[in-house]
């Protein structure tokens, strides 16, 4: 057997393995934590982010969004909607992206390894479209 010291190569639908199953780990924690106002599972991962969950509850729109590499870094946007309240949402991303790694900046604003995630809503709650931007720190 070969011992592989690099990182995981994603998987055919472009989410490493590993971080699949961080995501799977931490929502069943969650959900055995009885944390109520934290919806207990993430189904997928959005695109463009390999370790950034889409929350139950919303439906990654494939048609928006952008990938694009800078000589600064990533610059990723990404969208999903639902029928979901914004409350909801905050809380959601708050825990699991602490947990992935990330800090709070700000309601809907996080930061990690020079990068900045900012989760932005349009809509009311129970239909909202929520924006998902990624770029390098200035």
């Amino acid at each position: 057997m070969t011992d592989r010291t690099g990182p995981t190569k994603p998987s055919s639908r472009g989410i490493c393995p590993t971080l699949r199953m961080a995501g799977l780990a931490l929502a069943a924690a969650l959900f055995l934590s009885g944390l109520a106002s934290v919806p207990a599972v993430a189904q997928s991962f959005l695109a463009g982010f390999e370790d950034v969950p889409l929350m139950e509850g919303l439906t990654a729109d494939e048609d928006a969004g952008l990938v694009f590499d800078s000589p600064a870094g990533r610059i990723v946007e990404a969208y999903a909607v639902g029928e979901v309240a914004w409350r909801d949402v905050i809380t959601f991303y708050t825990a699991t992206l602490k947990s992935l790694g990330w800090r709070t900046l700000d309601q809907g604003r996080f930061a990690r390894e020079g990068e900045e995630l900012h989760i932005d809503r349009f809509g009311r709650d129970g239909d909202l479209t929520i924006r998902f931007t990624l770029a390098p720190t200035e």
